[in-house]
């Protein structure tokens, strides 16, 4: 039986997380974990995060599981999810700037006050809500039609230094990058395990790949 882990660091919704993953990932065993040997031996990961960036890097730094999610980032497929997403990056705009993991070049940015829709409508930060993704091709979207929408909540963004790892945009005020993959790594700044149908398809698409 296949496992995977979902990184317990004191952050994120981990049950809600675990439940959408058991739903859709049929003979496989989910572990909400902060063993590192239990993190390790897993077949897939998750890495999961909601609140601050500021928050979240000194308990992946008390935890010792920073590291531990380094070394997962190099050797199997690997879900990262909202603030899971953002911790992969150098740099973080939040509190004042703070260092993240380094494991994608980049950064993290803050929506701009006083944006618009192309409505003329004004949009309020934090992004929370359902919004439309672009697509570009990648394992993990198969079965989802392209422009399907999914649940943000998020007041940052990432900002990839290389625009090739961008596989999901959407628009909020200009166009963000919202998914992002390169090799065994897939992140998306949106919520799958509050995303309904294509939430759901995207985790079993998780629970299945191996990461090529």
């Amino acid at each position: 039986m296949s496992t995977i882990a979902i990184i317990d660091y004191g952050m994120g919704n981990l049950h809600s997380i675990a439940k959408a993953v058991e739903r859709v990932a049929g003979n496989t065993r989910v572990r909400i974990s902060a063993d590192p040997a239990t993190i390790l031996a897993a077949d897939r990961v998750v890495f999961p995060g909601v609140g601050g960036i500021g928050h979240t890097m000194q308990e992946l730094a008390r935890t010792g599981l920073g590291d531990v999610a380094r070394e997962v980032a190099g050797s199997k497929p690997m879900l990262c999810i909202c603030v899971g997403m953002q911790a992969l990056f150098e740099r973080s705009e939040e509190n004042g700037g703070t260092p993240c993991l380094g494991l994608i070049g980049g950064a993290v940015r803050r929506f701009a006050e006083g944006m618009s829709g192309a409505d003329g409508q004004a949009l309020k930060v934090p992004h929370m809500g359902w919004n439309q993704v672009r697509q570009q091709e990648h394992p993990l979207w198969e079965g989802i039609a392209q422009d399907s929408r999914f649940y943000f909540v998020h007041s940052y963004y990432t900002q990839p230094a290389d625009s090739a790892l961008v596989v999901g945009r959407a628009d909020y005020g200009g166009v963000f990058c919202c998914a992002l993959a390169r090799e065994n790594l897939f992140a998306v700044q949106f919520h799958p395990e509050k995303s309904q149908h294509a939430g759901l398809a995207l985790l079993g698409n998780f629970s299945r790949w191996d990461g090529g």
